[in-house]
C-alpha cells in the first residue's frame, strides 16, 4: 500500500525520489523504539524502588530511629 502511494505522489508531483527516500528513512528510523525502551527500563525501576521502599521501609524507619536514639544517649 505505502509503494502504491508513493508511486502516486512521485507521479504526481514529480517528486517521487525525494518522497520515497524521506518516507524509507522515517521507516528505517528506530529511534523512537529506542527511546520507548529506555522509558520502559526506567519504569521498570522505578516499580523496583518503590516495591523495595515499601518492603523494607518500616524497618528502615525503626533501624535509624534505634541509632539516633542511642546517638543521642
Amino acid at each position: 500500500m505505502l509503494r502504491l502511494y508513493l508511486k502516486y505522489q512521485g507521479l504526481k508531483y514529480g517528486l517521487r525520489d525525494s518522497v520515497a527516500d524521506k518516507l524509507r528513512e522515517l521507516r528505517d528510523d528506530e529511534s523512537g523504539a529506542t527511546a520507548i525502551e529506555y522509558g520502559l527500563i526506567a519504569a521498570g525501576i522505578a516499580v523496583a524502588i518503590v516495591a523495595i521502599v515499601f518492603t523494607i521501609g518500616d524497618d528502615l524507619v525503626t533501624l535509624f530511629t534505634g541509632i539516633s536514639e542511642n546517638l543521642n544517649q
